[in-house]
């Protein structure tokens, strides 16, 4: 069995490294094998050398997109070549959905074209009911199989006739491996930063949750502060850009592939819009959401999205339980006396906590991508 999987980001590969362990422990106990090919990142090479690690490519938002336009454009086409020589049996997009939508459509293209061609299907689906739901009839003809991890998700997929599979929530498994109630507590005094995994976005809104840190500690002398940092490269621009508070009396620790342990740590937390947001809600943070792009991408992403909340805990459940400051709003003062009113409320921490809880248990059991390799080992069968 061949399989080609396209994945753009960090959290792409490591849920196609998940898929394809899944893929390898189904198909082996059928007495088969699956070859792996395609564009990821290290974790999904390291499972399959003949895939591309093009993760370092990963952007945020329009004008990043255009200025590396002609990069997207070079492997794209060297993708479709890729595809029509090797022929798989199906080709498993992954998220990134700017790149992934528009490769489905020249796949259906060139199947009508040849009288053939590959299954298609999409792991982790786009949230075009976000931003655009008139896609969905186009993606009903250009997919074989839709695999969503929200609930509501599979619903409206259906009613365009797209084949759909709600498979829970992909992280739940692997945030489970690191949860450990009894080795951690919080510390009341300890707050976190979390800016973002991308170079962008920490540029954009680290700057802020450190102002902000500053207010906060103006009016509580006794806070101290944790930076999480997606790697050591942006661990030394974090440091960097603190270094001027830090000079000013901030106590502010930047540490390295430690999130999870800090959202178990802190009493609450400023977190970037994104992955991060489900991430603290499981682990039952209290915080508030910040998020800052560049201005090009907010004035055309405001008149596209058609949902009242950006963080997705607020998008589950429908209603704003965890604040959001984004773009213009993001003011360091109104984000200080929010996460203030958080730190000296333990009622209202304890009131958003449990409605967090409600947002995690709505996203189904673990297994997510054992239930995922099931649908498409039998849509290869059917």
């Amino acid at each position: 069995m061949n399989l080609y999987l396209i994945a753009g980001e960090t959290s792409g590969d490591a849920r196609g490294a998940e898929l394809m362990r899944a893929l390898g422990e189904l198909a082996g106990a059928r007495g088969e094998t699956v070859r792996y090919y395609g564009a990821g990142g290290p974790q999904m090479r390291a499972l399959a050398p003949a895939i591309e690690d093009w993760s370092g490519e990963a952007v945020v938002g329009l004008w990043d997109v255009l200025k590396k336009y002609g990069y997207f454009l070079r492997q794209f086409k060297a993708m479709r070549r890729e595809i029509a020589e090797r022929k798989p049996d199906a080709v498993v997009l992954i998220d990134y959905p700017g790149f992934n939508l528009r490769m489905a459509q020249a796949l259906e293209k060139a199947g009508k074209r040849e009288g053939s061609g590959p299954r298609v299907v999409y792991y982790i689906s786009p949230q075009v009911w976000a931003w655009n739901r008139g896609r969905i009839p186009k993606m009903a003809r250009t997919l074989d199989l839709m695999l969503c991890i929200f609930p509501f998700e599979k619903a409206l997929y259906e009613e365009s006739g797209l084949k759909t599979v709600f498979v829970g929530h992909p992280m739940l498994d692997s945030l489970a491996a690191v949860r450990n109630p009894e080795r951690f507590s919080r510390d009341e005094t300890l707050v976190g930063l979390f800016p973002g995994s991308r170079a962008k976005e920490v540029q954009r809104i680290f700057p802020v949750q450190l102002q902000a840190a500053w207010e906060m500690r103006r009016s509580c002398p006794g806070l101290r502060f944790e930076a999480a940092a997606a790697s050591e490269v942006l661990a030394e621009t974090m440091r960097a850009m603190a270094s001027r508070f830090c000079d000013e009396g901030l106590p502010i620790e930047v540490t390295v592939g430690a999130s999870h342990r800090l959202m178990q740590q802190a009493a609450v937390g400023m977190v970037a819009s994104g992955t991060a947001t489900v991430e603290s809600a499981f682990f039952e943070m209290p915080f508030v959401i910040v998020y800052r792009v560049a201005p090009l991408t907010w004035s055309v992403g405001r008149r596209l999205v058609r949902v009242p909340h950006l963080g997705m805990v607020n998008i589950l459940a429908g209603k704003e339980i965890v604040a959001e400051f984004l773009q213009n709003e993001a003011d360091p003062v109104l984000i200080a006396d929010e996460m203030l009113s958080l730190i000296n409320a333990p009622e209202k921490r304890r009131e958003q906590v449990g409605q967090l809880r409600q947002v995690i248990a709505g996203l189904g059991a673990g297994g997510a991508a054992r239930r995922a390799a099931e649908a498409i080992l039998a849509e290869l069968g059917s």
